[in-house]
């Protein structure tokens, strides 16, 4: 393959009154991009190809960083250009982090900047990023969260789209985040059992792990301590699917012994870290309630819930492993978001999220959409996904049990070749 690097100067708020208005020059961030052409196309032929532009899961979470080009991108780069984008505030695109954040002052101001790193802003960075390439209405791919800022540049700027795929990625358009983690509540505890079912030693196992870290203090390497509702996270392994087994393969390395009696392994606490830290990715822990706040604050929305799940409480037996949802003790136990605690406190509870999403538009959409929805995904819930396919004019779906949230890590040239025939064969909304 051949890549090449772009980088973009973009508002830093895309929907403020015009340049000039208020008297001085509007704030500009940078937004970076690296475009990835299989070497199979000649320089001529590929700059020729129409564009893919892929949206990555997260929020927070950088574009891929492609060592050779397989599965999905294998099956893109037959027939596109692809732009892998790191969406704001990730990657090279004027990062986020514990120390970059405190820069722009107190609490208060901090999130104010982050109300700038939504789906809305998102897309309008891409609608520059394309007319700087000289694109006509490109195909957009979204992935998991990408596929939530899919059904937001249909909202909002459908006129820069061609057709859209979308796998693991249908947000509920409205309606308070709870819904979403009543859901997703009932999946997790069933792809508990089925796991145990699969491993029953390994139920022993993280029985085992949780009564030694309420006996014992176990500290990760970034000096944090490894308490019980931090080791239920491990339980992200289970939206895979060849993923699922690499829990067993964590859990089987757990113990040492040593002189002064059976310890966690460094190998574990190492492999550990790299699951429950938000160091790397701390805009995930930040941000991701918001990304279902329209209209009114999310206030702690998974932490609410689960209360009405004491299955999951991290003094429960047997013990249930977790998935994706952000609590407010992330901000106290994670040593890289103990300084963002406050700016936290000030998004959960922003009463006036914008809307991210246009129903009216997205009932008469023009554009060729396809959604790969996923029948067991813990992450993005099947029935609330099939809700917001109804609403979308034309959108056709691809229901299927074959695989989990990740499913385009085990094969990703099949699905998107599948949604790509979809779209095409389609021609457009009926």
């Amino acid at each position: 393959m051949r890549t090449a690097e772009h980088y973009f100067t973009v508002p830093l708020n895309h929907f403020e009154p015009a340049p000039g208005a208020s008297g001085e020059a509007p704030e500009t961030i940078t937004v970076f991009a690296r475009e990835y052409v299989s070497s199979s196309h000649s320089v001529a032929e590929a700059e020729s190809l129409p564009w893919l532009l892929f949206l990555q899961g997260g929020p927070g979470g950088r574009g891929n960083r492609l060592a050779s080009l397989g599965g999905w991108s294998k099956a893109a780069a037959r027939d596109f250009r692809i732009l892998m984008l790191d969406q704001r505030g990730t990657g090279l695109s004027s990062p986020i982090d514990r120390n970059s954040l405190p820069a722009r002052g107190t609490a208060e101001a901090q999130a104010a900047y982050l109300e700038h790193f939504r789906a809305d802003s998102i897309v309008a960075d891409a609608e520059l990023i394309r007319a700087a390439l000289g694109s006509g209405p490109w195909s957009i791919y979204g992935q998991s969260y990408g596929g939530f800022c899919a059904l937001t540049y249909l909202s909002f700027a459908p006129e820069g789209v061609k057709e859209a795929l979308i796998t693991g990625g249908l947000a509920p358009l409205d309606g308070p985040a709870d819904d979403v983690y009543r859901a997703t509540f009932g999946r997790v505890a069933a792809r508990n059992a089925e796991y145990f079912g699969w491993y029953p030693e390994d139920r022993l196992t993280v029985e085992r792990i949780a009564s030694h870290l309420r006996q014992v203090a176990e500290f990760l390497p970034d000096g944090g301590r490894l308490t019980v509702e931090r080791f239920q996270m491990v339980g992200a392994f289970l939206g895979g699917n060849t993923r699922v087994d690499g829990l067993h393969y964590l859990l089987e390395g757990a113990f040492t012994d040593t002189p002064d009696g059976p310890r966690l392994s460094d190998a574990f606490l190492e492999q550990v870290q790299g699951i429950v830290s938000h160091r790397s990715n701390p805009l995930y822990a930040l941000m991701h309630e918001s990304i279902y706040g329209q209209g009114r604050p999310t206030d702690w929305a998974a932490w609410r819930v689960l209360r009405d799940y004491p299955e999951f409480h991290p003094d429960a037996e047997p013990l249930l492993l977790t998935g994706e949802m952000v609590y407010p003790w992330y901000f106290e136990q994670d040593p890289s978001l103990e300084p963002l605690r406050d700016v936290a406190e000030l998004l959960a509870a922003k009463p006036d999220w914008k809307p991210l999403y246009d129903r009216k538009r997205l009932a008469v959409n023009s554009v060729p959409a396809a959604a790969a929805v996923y029948r067991d995904d813990i992450y993005v819930d099947r029935e609330l996904s099939l809700e917001t396919a109804a609403a979308v004019r034309g959108l056709q779906v691809w229901e299927t049990s074959e695989f989990h949230h990740d499913g385009i890590s085990d094969d990703g040239e099949a699905i998107f070749g599948r949604l790509l025939g979809m779209v095409r064969s389609a021609g457009g909304p009926a």
